[in-house]
């Protein structure tokens, strides 16, 4: 028998306090906590277990614990089990490892589990703590990215240098050798021997660029002047199957960076959208301003937080799968075919964003378009204010919204802003799932969809037919391309406000707030 701390055997009240005190433990920890029994059937949870699988506590009660595994280790744990009481071979208990769990809409993360074995009763039980290391996964990625693109940036930086050293040997003595011949065959040669090296500077210019070594000339300047004073260029450029309209922010920060550079990346952009739209399209350039916080910070390959202008170049076209957006800012690399691009140009501008202390971004889909997002520092801005300083308080609390949002992550990130902001939420992953929440009679205040979609109907679909069907209840649309990009002339949906992807928490509740009191 256990004794208390004053050495007497502990009665009904001091067992009722240690079980309160556990339970209170329980309740409060961070991490998931599940117990099992022998046969691998689940007797308790914590709450936040119910949080990282997605699944009311209850729900767990009774389930054999292998339903929160994927495979291979779904249909083997029961064997696990059965071999380690037969031969006390451990494979996690007492040691710990990382391991797959899978939530409830089918996704899997990355967790690190650590089990103990303990008897009650007679009979032998199991607990397990989780700790879920997907954002930890998820910096140790965008780390392994920074040093790859900071490696390469070293490496193409040392070759340009060493490169135009070469070339300004060669381009010397041509020049000099061109002023000693005498017929007109020898100074063609000559010429176009002159030509094919000044091409070799262009591209080691380009390197440079990307290595974040060229020399920048910065002037405090306000974007909108560039995209107006290259609209008509761009228009000739583009050619009549393209339309090409302007979304500026009226009163934009100003920036201070070198003009030249900023001019180069718009055009850039622009021939690449071009290429990208064979058939025709349309292609938007939107200026505005952005405060990054600390939580977007994350999103943004850890930018620091404060005060930016952003300048997005978004198209209609051909979009990439994700394995070419993950490699579209490395230098060289490139899906045109050969002769047409040097595979250089994203890279510039990445060069470009990161040397004037700023980012670039790409979001694009297979066959949804592309939309490049450079961030530049607001000139003279102070510093940033804290995280939370302008939160917009939900105008009423406990108002339900509808998250309708097909990726998992930016899900799950909706859902824990939402639930800070004190409403409460329904979720669905597709506009289907959506209209049967709907239309069994659920309480829902709000509607907050992503545009683009699997399934079949998009975000826009969708406020058609909540505006058709269910004409009170607003709709907040979300998505990652430029904002005038993604707005259409339709009566029943042409008020509706779109929010863009990053957005911080603040924008959330403003969006969020203004829509429930229309």
């Amino acid at each position: 028998m256990r004794m208390t701390a004053n050495g007497r055997e502990p009665d009904q009240t001091d067992l009722v306090g240690q079980a309160r005190k556990l339970q209170a433990m329980l309740e409060s920890a961070v991490d998931a906590i599940i117990t099992i029994d022998g046969k691998g059937i689940i007797t308790t949870v914590n709450p936040a277990a119910a949080r990282l699988f997605g699944y009311p506590q209850d729900a767990f009660i009774g389930q054999n614990v292998h339903f929160l595994m994927p495979e291979p280790y779904h249909s083997a744990h029961d064997g696990y089990i059965a071999n380690y009481r037969a031969t006390g071979a451990r494979k996690i208990i007492g040691i710990g490892r990382e391991v797959t769990g899978r939530r409830r809409d089918g996704t899997t993360f990355p967790m690190h589990l650590a089990v103990s074995e303990f008897e009650m009763d007679g009979r032998v039980h199991f607990t397990g703590i989780i700790h879920d290391l997907s954002s930890q996964k998820a910096t140790e990625q965008a780390l392994r990215q920074a040093q790859k693109m900071e490696a390469m940036g070293q490496l193409t930086g040392g070759i340009a240098h060493d490169f135009n050293n070469l070339l300004t040997v060669i381009i010397g003595n041509l020049e000099m050798l061109e002023a000693k011949l005498s017929t007109t065959g020898q100074r063609e040669l000559a010429t176009e021997a002159l030509e094919a090296a000044d091409l070799g500077a262009r591209l080691t210019a380009r390197l440079l660029a990307f290595a974040r070594r060229s020399h920048l000339e910065p002037e405090v300047v306000n974007l909108n002047d560039f995209v107006l004073g290259l609209t008509d260029m761009l228009h000739r450029t583009m050619g009549s199957t393209i339309s090409l309209s302007n979304a500026l922010t009226p009163r934009l920060w100003m920036t201070r960076i070198d003009p030249s550079q900023v001019e180069s990346a718009i055009v850039n952009l622009a021939v690449n959208a071009r290429d990208a739209m064979p058939a025709g399209g349309r292609l938007i350039i939107e200026t505005g301003n952005v405060v990054v916080d600390a939580v977007m910070s994350e999103d943004l390959d850890g930018l620091a937080p404060g005060d930016y202008v952003r300048l997005s170049v978004a198209d209609t076209g051909e979009g990439m799968p994700a394995e070419v957006r993950e490699r579209a800012f490395e230098p060289f690399f490139t899906t045109k075919e050969k002769g047409r691009g040097t595979g250089l140009g994203l890279s510039m501008i990445y060069g470009f964003a990161k040397q004037s202390g700023g980012h670039a971004t790409i979001y694009s889909e297979t066959g949804r378009g592309t939309t490049v997002n450079i961030y530049l520092p607001r000139h003279g801005a102070g510093e940033a204010p804290p995280v939370g300083a302008d939160m917009v308080e939900p105008v009423v609390p406990g108002r339900t919204v509808l998250v309708v949002e097909d990726d998992p992550r930016v899900r799950r990130l909706t859902v824990n802003r939402l639930e800070t902001l004190s409403y409460a939420t329904l979720v669905v992953a597709d506009a289907h799932e959506a209209l049967a929440i709907l239309g069994s009679g659920a309480e829902v205040d709000l509607v907050f969809t992503d545009l683009v979609m699997p399934g079949g109907i998009s975000g826009y679909e969708l406020a058609r037919r909540v505006a058709a069907e269910w004409p009170g209840l607003p709709v907040l649309l979300t998505s990652g391309y430029a904002d005038e990009l993604v707005r259409r002339d339709d009566d029943a949906i042409a008020h509706l406000k779109v929010l863009s992807k990053p957005y911080r928490l603040a924008d959330l509740a403003q969006a969020v707030a203004e829509a429930l009191e229309t």
